[in-house]
């Protein structure tokens, strides 16, 4: 009896499979250091104890994206080991902050499935959820996998794309228990612009730029168990190893700080899609669109709904071509919920 494991292929899956993903990891200060470490991450609310308890919270929460990454990560032995690539992700939500000493494990159901036309790769729909020691769900959502056949003359099975929403309403986002933005600090968050500064359309270049190095994508793609072979094995991919998507994303978010300092939490993510694959040796810089703003019912915090593009050291605000297709130096097209102080 085989002992390895050689990864799930797309015939391998079913509609309401139920993954249980190995292996539960509880959460310590290093994974802030190692996170800060590899991406210039300045938001106070995820620097500071102090400023974080001013916030109405009780310390510093662990970066929002690396709660993403930690529970993403778990989910790749069972869901993209044998992926061609990751394609998109949809209602994404954080329920609850991720602190020190928490367990996070994950789970994810099977909720969609569709082979390919050439009959040799199928895109594979999970939902899948992050929940911590009091198996309180902390983190959810939705992303989609083009996954290699084993055996191409597998039959096809029935076609099932779930509908998905394309953006959550600003009623389906938790604020966290006790926030409360009425002492912050506006000096120490680094910039003054409040919600009500921002206004819907608006475009604001990040101006700064990160070029990817072999190391810290790799450094990076360890540190949350990500064990696709896509990102380190050459024999797997000659033509270059991939960058983890997640590192763009996490990039992207922390160049962000330069015109979105007070942009504190992320509370949910509408949708994404990486665009085009990033190597070591871009760089990459990033650019943010306001799509909508929104109130809580919390007072002093304020929803905004923000694209965030990454791109290939482009000129900013340029997205799509005249057939709609992304341009070639664009990476990510990421559109998310966050809060804000009013």
């Amino acid at each position: 009896m085989a002992k390895t494991n050689p990864g799930r292929f797309f015939e391998d899956y079913s509609v309401g499979q139920v993954l249980q993903h190995a292996v539960p990891r509880t959460v310590t200060e290093g994974e802030r250091g190692l996170y800060h470490a590899l991406y210039p991450a300045r938001h106070a609310l995820y620097s500071s104890d102090e400023f974080a308890r001013d916030c109405g919270l009780p310390e510093s929460p662990i970066d929002d994206l690396a709660a993403f990454h930690l529970v993403f990560g778990k989910t790749v032995p069972d869901v993209s080991l044998n992926a061609v690539a990751n394609l998109g992700y949809g209602e994404g939500r954080w329920l609850k902050p991720v602190f020190a000493g928490d367990t996070l494990r994950s789970v994810s159901e099977v909720i969609g499935l569709k082979q390919n036309s050439n009959g040799k790769t199928g895109v594979v729909w999970v939902r899948t959820r992050g929940l911590n020691q009091l198996d309180e769900v902390v983190i959810e959502y939705v992303r989609w996998v083009m996954v290699r056949k084993a055996n191409v003359d597998a039959p096809a099975p029935e076609t099932v794309v779930p509908g998905l929403k394309k953006t959550l309403d600003p009623k389906d986002l938790i604020v966290p228990e006790g926030l409360d933005f009425s002492n912050y600090d506006f000096a120490l968050a680094g910039e003054p612009h409040r919600w009500g500064d921002y206004e819907i359309g608006e475009k604001i270049d990040h101006v700064d730029g990160v070029t990817v190095e072999e190391a810290e994508h790799m450094l990076a793609t360890r540190l949350w168990q990500n064990t696709a072979k896509v990102h380190f094995d050459l024999t797997f991919r000659p033509e270059g190893r991939l960058i983890y998507g997640g590192h763009v994303i996490s990039m992207a978010r922390t160049l962000s700080f330069n015109g979105l300092a007070n942009v504190q939490m992320i509370v949910g993510l509408n949708g994404g899609a990486h665009a085009n694959p990033c190597f070591a040796g871009d760089t990459i810089k990033a650019w943010s669109e306001v799509l909508d703003k929104a109130e809580t019912g919390v007072p002093g915090v304020g929803a905004i709904r923000l694209r965030l593009v990454a791109t290939k050291g482009v000129a900013p605000f340029e997205l799509k071509n005249d057939e709609g297709r992304y341009l070639p130096d664009v990476l990510l097209d990421l559109d998310y919920w966050a809060l804000m102080p009013q």
